[in-house]
């Protein structure tokens, strides 16, 4: 099937949903909702058998990790409402209680579909020679290496606390996990209830000596268990259970923060102190304890959650052994790319010679290091701007930013602080830049800068050169190795005028005007896309091709997805690739009949944002309009971030991003899940044993088009393919 083909294939029959007003709230998905359907597709992935099994049960920690801070930040926010007695609906009509009663719903059932593959990789693990013992199954041999460990290892930082009138209810913070016990002393000592929290600073799972081939875990808390009269003398265990929280971790902070460092530090003690909001504990604890817990905790039924299986399903992620390569993805190099190649490593002469746009992790995030650490140590360069929302523990973004101030470079560096999660090492981060001599600045209070920019002055001849980096993912190397970004390099004039003018904004508040080719939130990019939907719309009721290719992580915005319905209904053609939330209900009759919406959940994690406006030529054109965003299409991206929405104009760059990228995901089968009218989401499935296209496997196995040439279609061979038929997926 050739590109023309797929463009021109007939879309699916529009559906009908009986009773659905096409006017009101159930135009929408609810944005929980929709995330919990994402957490399933990730969780899916556990089971898939195309999956290399270490890498499935790397998925199921993912999972686990992923609904935690779903709880923890957006849970915890529902609560408040309820709790506040607000009645005001969401977006799709469910008012907060509606919506607490649905997640609790179908979270109780996904965890229990979590334990239920669990128990399956379990089984395959072991017939791989990995194995996850109980005390039972321990050797004499094991028993006494393991009571070596404990004592020089694990006992120094245990902390076995009694629970009586004497000795109150201890705080556990929150993720804590914690065994709670029931124990007989002797004839005057009686019963005693205590805790053993478990440190977190302790891996979950210790490795025993093994035979070549084979690995043998032993969890903590069943260490802990065979130890207990070191820990309590004297007393005989009668009865125990496990037992982890989850607190309310979002961040308040004053408006008027007279030092807005400190006042974070106390906002993240306040978070350790958050109120539960979920509890696990193992099936069939004893009453006496279940009850003490509950009582202290002052909990109700609706937020414990009784686990027949391990409690803690995140960190079965250290189960991963490295060694095993044959039970993991085969390894992957990112390339260099061949025009810095060309340059010998020299990144300003390989940008001077014409715009050039990576595809990480395809091709190596080492450039957007190379980029900083070239320009700390030129003496041509003068200054360095420099956005910071996430990035690495030992960041060599922030090394190579403090090299150059200590090399007398004027640096500034907008560190964000509410990145959430992150705010304790970006606090760490800006004081290592301060000592070093940059200039730190915080943005606003509240906004948070999410935009990806890095901005170098240079010195050559008797001008200066602007050389502007704009990402679409965080200045973070680790994560760069996992998450599909793009990063645009330019020197383009106007490009770099709008970079400092966004960075006056950042440290000074005076509103940039006169942006030339960059469009930020909050202020004008939300209108840039409505406009560019309008703009669609009008070329389809002229009769001129019309089309929408867009890539992201979320989409909620309401205003943006009424505009999207509105273009539909004027005929205009939309893919969307979206990975997680999606508010947008595709294919419905009279509504959206032109919107297919697919999420692609794979090895890599899909992050880059991209938007395509066929303008009039349809797609792919070289004549399409084509931009780079930090953004998703959310209210809190457009309307309270600090984001940037970058057009591409050069033809290689625009080629690579219509012909190449979006075109590979549009056409991806293997990790592709496709959106249903009724929220259903649906995977393709092999027929007959052929081997489904996969993005992510064309994309590590061909040569970036950037480096070198033009590129087309034909260099995307098979890319143009509609994905095969659907089958219900198991959600």
């Amino acid at each position: 099937m050739t590109t023309a083909d797929f463009l021109s294939a007939p879309r699916p029959d529009p559906e009908r949903i009986d009773g659905l007003d096409l006017d009101g709230p159930e135009r929408f998905f609810n944005r929980e909702l929709s995330w919990l359907a994402f957490n399933w597709r990730v969780l899916e992935e556990a089971e898939n058998p195309r999956v290399p099994l270490l890498e499935r049960l790397r998925f199921i920690s993912i999972s686990a990790t992923n609904l935690d801070e779903f709880y923890t930040v957006r849970v915890a926010g529902l609560r408040e409402l309820a709790k506040a007695g607000t009645t005001t609906p969401a977006a799709d009509g469910l008012t907060p209680v509606e919506q607490l009663v649905l997640i609790d719903a179908d979270a109780r059932r996904l965890m229990q579909t979590q334990q239920k593959v669990w128990s399956q990789l379990r089984r395959e693990m072991e017939a791989e020679g990995i194995h996850i013992l109980k005390r039972s199954g321990l050797t004499k041999a094991d028993r006494k290496y393991l009571s070596e460990l404990f004592l020089s290892q694990v006992f120094p930082v245990l902390s076995p606390l009694a629970v009586d009138p004497a000795h109150p209810f201890p705080f556990i913070p929150n993720t804590g996990f914690a065994l709670a016990l029931q124990l007989q002393g002797g004839s005057k000592d009686g019963t005693l209830s205590a805790l053993l929290p478990i440190p977190n600073q302790i891996n979950r799972f210790i490795a025993l000596p093994s035979e070549p081939g084979q690995h043998r875990f032993l969890p903590l808390e069943q260490l802990l268990l065979i130890h207990l009269d070191s820990l309590f003398p004297g007393y005989k265990l009668t009865g125990s259970c496990a037992f982890r929280v989850l607190r309310d971790s979002d961040l308040e902070v004053e408006e008027e923060a007279e030092d807005l460092v400190r006042e974070f530090e106390v906002a993240l003690k306040r978070r350790r102190r958050g109120e539960v909001v979920r509890m696990k504990i193992s099936a069939g604890a004893p009453d006496s304890l279940q009850r003490l817990i509950t009582d202290q905790l002052e909990l109700g039924p609706d937020e414990v959650i009784e686990i027949k299986g391990m409690i803690g399903v995140g960190d079965l992620g250290e189960l991963v052994v490295d060694s095993r390569a044959d039970l993991l993805w085969p390894s992957y190099t990112p390339r260099v790319p061949e025009r810095v190649q060309d340059h010998d490593g020299d990144m300003f002469g390989a940008i001077r010679q014409k715009d050039m746009l990576l595809h990480h992790p395809y091709e190596t995030f080492d450039m957007v290091v190379r980029f900083l650490q070239q320009a700390a140590r030129d003496p041509n360069v003068l200054a360095i701007k420099q956005t910071l929302y996430r990035t690495s523990t030992d960041s060599p973004i922030v090394a190579a930013l403090c090299e150059a101030a200590e090399e007398g470079k004027s640096v500034t560096a907008l560190v964000e602080l509410k990145a959430r999660f992150d705010e304790a090492a970006n606090i760490r981060q800006s004081r290592h830049l301060e000592r070093a001599g940059a200039h730190v600045v915080y943005g606003f209070i509240n906004y948070k800068t999410h935009a990806k920019i890095s901005s170098v002055v240079r010195r050559e001849g008797d001008r200066l050169v602007t050389y502007t980096h704009y990402g679409t993912g965080n200045y973070h190397p680790i994560t760069a190795r996992i998450y599909t970004d793009l990063s645009l390099f330019t020197c383009d004039a106007a490009l770099g005028r709008d970079a400092t003018k966004v960075f006056n904004y950042l440290s000074g508040y005076a509103q940039p005007e006169g942006l030339e080719k960059l469009c930020i939130s909050p202020l004008t990019l939300k209108q840039r896309l409505l406009d560019g939907l309008k703009g669609e719309a009008a070329h389809a009721k002229a009769g001129r091709p019309a089309m929408v290719w867009a890539k992201l992580n979320s989409l909620i915005d309401a205003e943006v997805i009424d505009a999207l319905y509105a273009a539909s209904q004027a005929g205009v053609q939309i893919d969307l690739v979206l990975r997680g939330i999606c508010g947008v209900r595709p294919g419905i009759s009279g509504l959206s009949d032109n919107i297919r919406v697919k999420s692609i959940v794979g090895r890599f994690l899909e992050h880059s944002r991209i938007v395509c406006f066929g303008d009039g030529h349809g797609l792919p054109s070289p004549k399409a309009r084509v931009y780079i965003s930090s953004a998703d299409w959310m209210g809190r991206n457009l309307n309270r971030r600090v984001e940037t929405l970058v057009e591409c104009e050069n033809p290689t760059v625009k080629a690579q991003i219509v012909d190449q990228i979006m075109a590979a995901n549009l056409a991806d089968e293997a990790s592709s899940w496709v959106l249903h009218p009724d929220g259903r989401y649906a995977r393709s499935l092999p027929e007959n044993g052929e081997p489904l296209f996969s993005c992510h496997q064309f994309f590590m196995e061909n040569p970036s088009l950037s480096g070198r040439g033009s590129a087309g279609a034909a260099d995307v061979p098979r890319l143009a393919q509609r994905p095969k038929p659907a089958h219900d997926a198991p959600l």
